[in-house]
């Protein structure tokens, strides 16, 4: 009996897109020899997605799902090969089915995502033990064209808050914002939730970096102030003038990039935390913006 090394599994896995288990099982099944392997994965139509493992997944959608209660999101980047299939309705269907499975399952990473069993979370008339990986192979078959899952991003409220969501330019672009605030009541305000769906849209927009100022990567502000500092010293003014001018920038760099200090895309006359006040006396409610997540359609290949 050969041995099944893990770098052959690996080795096997990379040449088929199929999964480790199935890949391992195929490989014990051959007693190591790789090809005979491919023709059993081919035979199974695990490798159905094989010859197509190699191409180039740019299309897609991003999908997102928010709990009828507003309290749990996802959102997941879904690729394929062409633009015909990325605005394919099945294929959107499927996105959202995985954006909704990912908010009731919490995966850590797409890895764990794959593995989730889809009966354990949703009514589901399949195989028993179809996991995310199995449905991502059968759709491939099904559509034929490779497919990826590139992100997946979950979150949560604890307390008294919502979670909003937006997706603009049909999908390429998807975000998830997470709101706070002291009362239940404040979920069902008008004023909150045209609030929550503007910011929501502002961060799809306005790329900014972070929420909140303190939020933002101290790396990221030693990097930013070094290059205002260089650039105030070719001025030729004064070294306290020249510290001036460089906080003057970085007080830009704030403007420009935190999402609660970004000029409002309706209104460039507001900041978001100025609309943020309003709405605050509307409802007599403290809100806090603590976090978003942002996706771009192709960005998930770079962190792969």
């Amino acid at each position: 009996m050969a041995e099944i090394t893990a770098a052959l599994v690996k080795q096997l896995r990379e040449m088929t897109g199929a999964g480790m288990m199935e890949c391992k099982k195929a490989l014990v099944e051959a007693d190591g020899d790789i090809d005979k392997a491919i023709d059993i994965l081919r035979t199974r139509g695990l490798a159905a997605s094989a010859k197509k493992a190699g191409r180039a997944t740019n299309e897609g959608t991003v999908a997102t799902f928010i709990s009828e209660d507003g309290k749990k999101g996802a959102m997941v980047e879904l690729q394929c090969e062409t633009d015909f299939v990325g605005m394919n309705a099945t294929f959107k269907e499927f996105a959202n089915l995985l954006a909704e499975l990912a908010a009731l399952s919490n995966p850590s990473d797409v890895e764990s995502f794959k593995k989730v069993k889809v009966a354990d979370f949703i009514e589901y008339d399949g195989k028993a033990d179809e996991t995310v990986e199995s449905m991502l192979v059968d759709k491939i078959s099904t559509i034929g064209e490779n497919m990826n899952i590139a992100q997946v991003v979950t979150d949560y409220v604890d307390d008294e808050g919502q979670i909003a969501s937006y997706i603009h330019m049909g999908g390429k672009i998807g975000d998830l914002v997470k709101f706070a605030f002291d009362k239940a009541e404040t979920a069902k305000n008008e004023k909150f939730e045209e609030f929550a769906h503007d910011v929501a849209m502002q961060v799809a927009a306005s790329v900014p970096l972070a929420a909140r100022r303190e939020d933002i990567a101290q790396d990221v502000i030693d990097h930013e102030m070094n290059i205002y500092k260089a650039q105030a010293e070719q001025s030729g003014k004064p070294e306290a003038i020249q510290e001036k001018i460089a906080a003057g920038r970085l007080e830009k760099f704030y403007k420009e990039s935190v999402l609660t200090e970004q000029a409002f895309i309706k209104d460039p006359d507001k900041s978001i935390a100025q609309l943020k006040s309003e709405v605050e006396k509307d409802a007599d409610d403290k809100i806090e913006i603590i976090n978003f997540h942002r996706f771009v359609l192709g960005e998930g290949n770079d962190e792969e």
